[in-house]
């Protein structure tokens, strides 16, 4: 399939075009999903896929060509070569998928984007992702306490990093 930005066995990373938003959003705002991620409005991901900044990746299945996530990665013109991986979604868990786009994203990263850090940050009780980042390399830098407001309480996250040293080793 032509135009991917990179590709695993299973999966192709494109990026996102407008015609792939409703698709996206209705990715983002399922329930699995919701809890652990930050919901963005349909013009905020327009500017997310026109900003060099910032690239806007749908997951597509190289067998059935439907869209099983999108992925986010941001700070792609900083200076210190540090690239956010400011979110992942998938559609169809429990079958290698947030695994496999985590190593692309790594590849993308560190391989094509050149990157020198690629950080995130995850809810603290979303254990499940920490135990993959953790497992694919990042390492935990730090909490956030309470930094976030969802609805009247406050939620914690966790910094995690991989270096590209830590990549290439």
């Amino acid at each position: 399939m032509g135009n991917s930005i990179i590709e695993s066995e299973r999966l192709f990373f494109y990026k996102t075009g407008y015609n792939d938003l409703d698709e996206v959003l209705k990715i983002e705002g399922l329930e699995d999903n919701k809890k652990y991620i930050f919901s963005w409005s349909k013009e905020r991901h327009r500017e997310s896929i026109n900003n060099e900044d910032e690239l806007h990746i749908v997951i597509k299945r190289k067998d059935t060509k439907e869209i099983i996530g999108y992925v986010l990665l941001a700070g792609l013109k900083g200076e210190d070569k540090s690239t956010e991986f400011r979110r992942i979604a998938i559609v169809q868990k429990g079958k290698g998928y947030g695994k496999e786009s985590i190593n692309l994203i790594k590849e993308l990263a560190f391989e094509k984007l050149k990157s020198h850090r690629l950080w995130l940050d995850v809810y603290e009780d979303n254990t499940k992702a920490i135990n993959l980042y953790i497992k694919a390399g990042f390492t935990v830098e730090g909490m956030l306490r309470e930094c976030k407001r969802v609805e009247d309480k406050y939620r914690s996250m966790m910094i995690m990093s991989i270096l590209e040293n830590e990549y290439f080793d």
